[in-house]
């Protein structure tokens, strides 16, 4: 049985009244719905001096961090944009110096997205977070901070499996990753690429040494990590 209520319908649930719109769910999807909207006012704000938009100054932070020139069809899906928009991006980076589309060496028929040197520079003046964002993330807590970010592994990785975002080169898809196998609860991964300890606030979301795990590795990882 329903009712009208203060703030939106509710509905009986069997163990108590929750008001339509108002669960923990809904309230985590607002929150980073307003971190969206900052990100996306932050990064207005940062491009327009140098003349870029948001999309052209994500393509070359994009390419900053990939270790070979990427295709088209990366640089959209890593970005999660259509084809048309990251061409049309990449064409005007083009016209602006930043960026050449050479045809790639394993395919002539494929264009291949690099860096010029002004690019570069551009990309590293770029490429770190507004400070307001940073200074908001620093006054949580290390265990929030830690929370916070398996938090958000938890939900990228659904976002992955699901087809809905690009995979990215997080750490409980590596094959140096491994959850959960000391006892200090600070740090209770591997990294077997520094050989050392790794605790939830040093996971990281895109990494540069990343080589993807077997899907079977992944799986078990991801039980592990997923069950602490």
């Amino acid at each position: 049985m329903a009712s009208g209520g203060p703030g939106g319908r509710t509905k009986a649930t069997g163990i108590a009244t929750v008001v339509t719109g108002t669960s923990p769910e809904h309230q985590v999807i607002t929150g980073l719905s307003k971190v969206g909207l900052a990100m996306k006012s932050s990064a207005w704000r940062a491009a327009g001096p140098r003349r870029l938009t948001p999309t052209q100054a994500q393509i070359l932070s994009l390419l900053r961090g990939a270790a070979a020139p990427l295709r088209l069809s990366a640089i959209a899906s890593g970005l999660g944009v259509t084809a048309p928009t990251a061409s049309d991006a990449v064409t005007a980076l083009v016209e602006k110096g930043l960026v050449t589309k050479p045809r790639a060496r394993q395919d002539a028929r494929v264009l291949a997205v690099r860096l010029t040197a002004n690019g570069r520079r551009l990309a590293e003046e770029t490429a770190g977070w507004p400070e307001t964002l940073m200074t908001a993330v620093g006054g949580l807590s290390p265990s929030e901070q830690g929370a916070f970010l398996k938090a958000l592994v938890k939900v990228i990785r659904t976002l992955q499996t699901r087809g809905e975002i690009s995979v990215s080169r997080m750490c409980v898809t590596c094959r140096y990753f491994r959850a959960c196998v000391h006892d200090d609860p600070e740090c209770p991964h591997h990294c077997g690429f520094v050989n050392a300890p790794l605790g939830d606030r040093a996971l990281r979301l895109e990494c540069g040494d990343h080589e993807a795990a077997g899907a079977a590795a992944q799986e078990d990882a991801w039980r592990r990590f997923a069950r602490a």
